[in-house]
């Protein structure tokens, strides 16, 4: 019998989450304090993080235990299914074999609440009674939104204006589980003013949204930073995905010829990935490619350098690729995937050539996601939608050479709430845009000089 759902029981479920790290043929650059440009230390960021975190951030031992109180309550979405894509293989008319790891069933409806439920518990247990945060399409809002309710935690969310507007939903999401959310750029910190002052009707971005979350933090002692993307401790918590996904693939009795993921700060695309790192490094022949925008392309058109993660210049200077912190991206509607950087290990990963990238438009992302949703029935989120517009087009090479390729695609969450981008492309109201290189190179002038050692 053809497989359609490979799961996991609960006993199967990953105990320890995997740290990349140690297992890097190169060693990452580190964060770099903006003043010194000397390599940040854990009490430069004991102020916006819970010691725990930090150490999770900094370390070198290939795996970390996760508390049982976490998997107690992972469990309630936790082993998520793979799925094999049959009926889509069917309409692509493909010898492939596609295989998609669906996020899309925890509570908040993507991958996001696997590190949101950790971030709240270490805050918890360090006595931390709020914390602020960014969030662009609203889905990691309203997973920390759940998590904060999880533990008892006030929560702020910042959250980007384009997205405040064209998602509604998710704000109301996040204000059913407890948490108030503002338009971000807004007039309650000086980031957002600054901001406002210089253009009034200022979509936002996730960097200014970080800049205003990171402010209120850093000016409330009873406060904490959580961050849904982009650093070690959140790539970390999200390995959950690839080590399950291993395991299902070794069920099936399969192995990937292809992975693909979205990217926008890295965290799903590492999650899944990660875990498959050490076979890569060691010479095993599979392709891992990350899918990303046209109209944000941070990988494929982005300069590896040291930048702020923010606009305002709050945050460490990391080493990623970037189109420079001072970007303000177009309204697409991928809200989660509008960021000017990378995951410092997606980029030295990327860098090294142990994973490639391409990017692609809306119409094209939208075509691939409503033939998806026709087929396979789940309607993605947008974001995980370039992850499967790229996974089809490999399924369509292999229908012109023959070859009969394993591919696994991340499917990071549904788009019950994104059906607003769904009717405009339906109607073909959906433009195309390609981020033009002058204006990376105009923001590239505003990013720190940092030496090259």
């Amino acid at each position: 019998m053809d497989l359609v759902k490979i799961e996991l029981s609960e006993k199967e479920m990953p105990t320890r989450w995997y740290n990349v790290t140690p297992d890097m043929p190169v060693p990452m650059s580190p964060p770099l304090h903006p003043g010194t440009l000397q390599p940040v230390g854990p009490d430069d960021l004991a102020p916006l993080f819970p010691m725990s975190l930090i150490m999770q951030e900094v370390s070198q031992d290939r795996y970390i235990d996760i508390p049982e109180e976490l998997q107690q309550i992972f469990r309630m979405w936790r082993p998520s299914p793979l799925f094999r894509a049959h009926r889509l293989e069917k309409a692509l008319d493909t010898p492939a074999k596609i295989y998609y790891k669906y996020e899309g069933g925890s509570p908040a409806g993507s991958h996001k609440l696997n590190t949101a439920v950790a971030q709240a518990f270490y805050n918890k247990q360090e006595g931390i009674a709020r914390l602020t945060t960014e969030t662009g399409a609203g889905q990691w809002g309203s997973a920390l939104a759940l998590g904060c309710q999880f533990f008892g935690l006030e929560l702020k969310v910042y959250m980007v204006k384009v997205s405040y507007h064209q998602k509604p939903y998710r704000r109301i999401l996040m204000e059913t589980w407890g948490a108030g959310v503002v338009a971000s750029p807004s007039q309650d910190t000086n980031a957002g003013r600054q901001v406002l002052a210089q253009d009034a009707e200022n979509p936002g971005s996730l960097g200014t949204a970080i800049s205003e979350a990171v402010e209120d933090a850093a000016t409330h002692e009873d406060t904490h930073y959580s961050l849904g993307s982009v650093l070690n401790h959140v790539l970390l918590h999200q390995t959950v995905i690839g080590q399950e996904a291993r395991l299902q693939m070794e069920k099936a009795g399969d192995y990937p010829d292809i992975i693909v993921g979205c990217i926008g700060g890295g965290s799903n695309f590492a999650g899944l990935l990660l875990p498959f790192i050490p076979d890569k490094v060691s010479g095993k022949n599979v392709r891992i490619i990350c899918a990303e925008p046209e109209a944000c392309p941070s990988l494929t058109k982005g300069l590896y350098r040291y930048d702020f993660g923010d606009t305002v210049g709050l945050t460490p200077l990391l080493k990623m690729y970037t189109l420079g912190h001072t970007f303000t991206p177009p309204r697409i509607h991928a809200g989660g995937l509008r960021y000017h950087g990378m995951a410092p290990i997606i980029c030295h990963l990327y860098d090294q050539k142990l994973i490639e990238a391409t990017a692609v438009h809306q119409n094209a992302t939208f075509e691939a996601a409503v033939s998806f949703a026709r087929s396979e029935g789940i309607v993605p989120a947008p974001e995980p939608a370039h992850a499967l517009r790229v996974a089809m087009d490999e399924a369509l090479k292999c229908r012109e050479s023959g070859e009969k390729k394993t591919i696994l695609v991340g499917l990071s969450g549904h788009g019950h709430f994104d059906l607003g981008a769904y009717e405009e492309y339906l109607s073909g109201n959906l433009p195309d845009y390609s981020y033009p290189w002058e204006l990376v190179e105009e923001a590239l002038t505003h990013v720190p000089q940092v030496p090259e050692k």
